[in-house]
């Protein structure tokens, strides 16, 4: 009997949690802002969105597998460090939408060439794959990316909305 009273507890623990991501939503960007710089905290898995200094809004986000230490090597599942810019954005991809981030800059490139490696690319704020939009927030439970910043497709449709290329992005460990 105390065994499914624990049980029972344990699910309902789990439970309220996913309800709790689930139901999670924020209010939408205003129609006229526009994100002139975002802000990724690593280890708080937060993205901030501004415009003139001003926070907009915060984006529970997803990371590279290995989510600790900056990004040095093709493969290496890390998400890079440091100050880029957003440099394309693709409404065709395969996770949903995207955005371009400059990685690797000339730092990012001699470190790599030192060391006789790739730096590897294609680093991206991008949705959910195409087949797993299904997942929604519940995607920012692991850290699952190759490197890029991960979030809902609804958030990316929403940062995608409001950003221009040429946008910085700092990322900070």
């Amino acid at each position: 009997m105390v065994v499914m009273s624990r049980l029972s507890v344990i699910i309902g623990s789990v439970f309220i949690c996913l309800a709790a991501i689930s139901c999670n939503r924020s209010r939408p960007l205003p129609v006229s802002a526009q994100i002139d710089s975002l802000v990724v905290i690593k280890h708080d898995r937060l993205l901030r969105a501004y415009e003139k200094g001003r926070l907009l809004k915060k984006y529970k986000i997803a990371l590279g597998k290995h989510p600790v230490g900056d990004k040095h090597f093709e493969g290496d599942m890390c998400t890079p460090e440091g100050l880029y810019h957003i440099n394309a954005k693709n409404a065709q991809s395969a996770y949903h939408k995207n955005l371009g981030i400059s990685y690797p800059d000339s730092n990012d490139l001699n470190y790599a060439r030192k060391a006789g490696k790739s730096p590897g690319g294609d680093i991206k704020i991008h949705g959910l794959r195409n087949d797993q939009s299904y997942l929604g927030r519940f995607h920012t439970l692991t850290d699952w990316t190759h490197g890029c910043i991960a979030v809902s497709n609804d958030e990316i449709d929403e940062l995608f909305a409001h950003i221009s290329t040429g946008t910085p992005v700092n990322i900070l460990p």
